[in-house]
């Protein structure tokens, strides 16, 4: 089996690296030349100097999975790919794209005759390592042709409930959009519970050792508090970090689309606007999110500006 990855960033290239070691062939593409050079000497991923060229080295039915940035950037290159593909070809985006423009994307490619699929994707810089969680739309026709590929990306390959095929094209997408938003929640949840421990002077709390003691047996134990107990250890004041936490957009579409279908969603909608009133605040709670993001997702962090003369 072979596809063309398309995007070649931090989630991308991982993706071809995991799928090449599942010997899946990967052609890859990148704008950035650096990108591809990273990927070219890889086994089993060759990577190629245009979008042409890449879908060209693929025999038919042919997969083309973009792993781009949302908004113009996949817009862009899936009207490309729209013209380069023909008709039983597949799309994959596997961008954290907004649910809505997946629907009206699907409709343009389907009206060329082209199988579209919807893939949110959550795992970060852990994936190649661990797997990647995977929430798919699309037709039981497509998803099927496809199951290999998310068995060699998914934790666990090929084993039951490794992946879900959530539904009909878009449900996958809006699927991602909604754990993001739990995302935002546990991780507000976190950071407030160890900025209330810090904040306890007169205990002198260890809160690194009562991070890592959490891990082991209690009920809020998971993945999100073993990278914030690594991140503690290394530096418990995390002091090093800027407390400003960036929104990427999925916990600003999951609170709109909870207005819309009249759903409470207090906590979520608390935790996004903790994250716009980051900017400029020396909170312990926000060092420990954007310390988070760093861990889980590769996200850049903002360093701590010295105050004193160079």
């Amino acid at each position: 089996m072979q596809l063309a990855m398309i995007g070649l960033g931090r989630m991308g290239a991982n993706m071809a690296r995991r799928l090449a070691c599942h010997d899946i062939a990967v052609v890859g593409f990148d704008r950035t030349p650096a990108a591809r050079t990273a990927l070219a000497s890889e086994a089993g991923v060759t990577t190629t100097a245009s979008l042409r060229e890449a879908i060209g080295a693929l025999r038919p039915p042919r997969i083309a999975w973009s792993m781009l940035p949302a908004g113009e950037a996949t817009d862009s290159t899936l009207q490309s790919l729209g013209g380069l593909l023909d008709a039983g070809d597949i799309v994959v985006d596997g961008g954290n794209a907004h649910y809505r423009d997946t629907l009206r994307r699907a409709e343009r490619l389907a009206s060329q005759g082209l199988g579209f699929v919807d893939a949110g994707v959550s795992g970060g810089i852990w994936g190649l390592k661990e797997g990647y969680g995977l929430m798919v739309g699309g037709a039981d026709d497509d998803v099927r042709v496809l199951e290999p590929v998310f068995d060699a990306l998914a934790p666990d390959a090929g084993k039951a409930r490794s992946w879900v095929h959530c539904g009909r094209t878009g449900t996958g997408h809006f699927t991602k959009m909604v754990h993001n938003g739990i995302e935002y929640g546990m991780m507000q949840a976190y950071a407030e519970g160890l900025a209330l421990l810090a904040a306890k002077q007169e205990f002198s709390l260890d809160v690194p050792a009562i991070t890592e003691a959490w891990r082991h047996g209690t009920v809020i134990r998971s993945w999100l508090l073993d990278l914030t107990a690594k991140a503690l250890a290394a530096d418990p004041t995390l002091g090093d970090i800027a407390p400003h936490v960036a929104d990427s957009g999925e916990g600003r579409w999951t609170v709109t689309e909870a207005v819309d279908l009249g759903i409470p969603a207090p906590v979520i909608s608390a935790a996004l606007a903790a994250r716009f009133t980051s900017q400029g605040s020396a909170a312990f709670s926000d060092r420990i999110l954007a310390a988070m993001r760093a861990a889980f997702g590769g996200h850049a962090v903002e360093k701590e500006r010295s105050t004193g003369d160079a």
